[in-house]
């Protein structure tokens, strides 16, 4: 009879997988997870990647490092929609772990005195820290330095570089979005966007654009930015239409738009994907899934970027301060919109 070897479930990590993992004693490893100020800044933050890294429990890591506060953070937001906030808020809360952190979301609906105030109300709860979401990815003005708690700043990032930023990569995902469209033997390509006055429009053109001359290839015209609507992208397409009939991948700037792309290129007798491929941005689902077919989309991993905007803070918290801005991933979500060329 063979020997059993053991569970085949892995077992959860302790402090000693930590500690080994970060080349360092289990006491230190204790101290830099409970804050303590006996640990250089370069140890702590060694430990904490480690424990990010074996996956210890978040739990665990949020009760190390709130060990002695309060246990609370603010999350302030100015997406009135919760488009972008809600996602954000889900990702931070995974990494906080259920039970441990307690979360305040505030909306302060853009306006500046209510953030002010929204502000004041969270330190005086004694939060020990803030994440603030914007509505957009343009960069937005900075809390100040003042502050008694740490602030990360997620989505949009804060206009001082002493601050720390967590943000999508706009400009990239504009890049995958055109390299999907060419893997799928697309070459004629337009790109109908929104509102220029959105840095996130503009970033995502300029990927597109470059993706498209990195492959020795021409859009068939000029992007086309206008409003971020199905009806724009109805008229968009209708003009295109006119004048490149022989268009074969449209990139739009987001969901919405590419609807309206789809609707009108139905309507001309032109099939989605055998005709045309059709991409949008933001993978927003009760668009993507109602679409027919299913459309592809680009996921700005908004979830993650509240993951990292929380591990960031616990960072912050625990004495480990990072500035700048740090730009995360987007991933191509294929559905049936886009098919190879038969």
């Amino acid at each position: 009879m063979a020997q059993a070897t053991g569970p085949s479930r892995a077992q959860p990590s302790t402090l000693s997988d930590v500690a080994r993992l970060a080349g360092v004693s289990i006491a230190t490893a204790s101290k830099a997870l409970n804050g303590r100020s006996q640990v250089r800044a370069e140890t702590r933050q060694r430990v904490v990647d480690a424990a990010e890294r074996l996956s210890f429990r978040p739990n665990q890591l949020a009760r190390g490092l709130l060990a002695g506060r309060t246990g609370t953070v603010g999350l302030l937001t100015s997406d009135l929609e919760g488009r972008f906030s809600i996602p954000i808020l889900m990702g931070a809360e995974d990494a906080f772990g259920a039970g441990e952190v307690a979360v305040f979301l505030c909306d302060a609906r853009g306006d500046t005195i209510r953030e002010q105030h929204h502000v004041r109300a969270l330190l005086g709860r004694r939060v020990d820290g803030l994440i603030v979401v914007g509505s957009r990815t343009d960069p937005r003005p900075s809390l100040g330095r003042e502050l008694p708690v740490p602030v990360v700043y997620a989505y949009a990032p804060s206009n001082d570089p002493a601050d720390l930023s967590i943000v999508p990569d706009s400009v990239d995902a504009g890049r995958i979005a055109v390299a999907h469209l060419l893997a799928c033997g697309r070459s004629r390509i337009a790109h109908i966007t929104g509102d220029p006055g959105y840095l996130a429009a503009r970033e995502r053109s300029e990927g597109a654009m470059g993706a498209l001359a990195d492959a020795g290839l021409s859009p068939v015209e000029d992007p086309r930015f206008g409003a971020w609507s199905e009806g724009w992208g109805r008229a968009a397409t209708a003009l295109l239409l006119d004048r490149h009939p022989e268009v074969d991948g449209v990139l739009c700037g987001n969901d919405q738009i590419a609807r309206g792309v789809m609707d009108v290129l139905r309507e001309r007798g032109r099939r989605v994907p055998e005709d045309v491929s059709v991409m949008g941005f933001d993978d927003w689902h009760v668009l993507t899934s109602g679409a027919r077919p299913p459309l592809t989309s680009v996921d700005l991993n908004l979830e993650e970027v509240g993951r990292a905007a929380a591990h960031a803070l616990f960072s912050a918290i625990g004495g480990v301060r990072r500035s700048g801005t740090e730009s995360l991933p987007c991933r191509v979500v294929i559905r049936g919109s886009t098919a190879p060329q038969s």
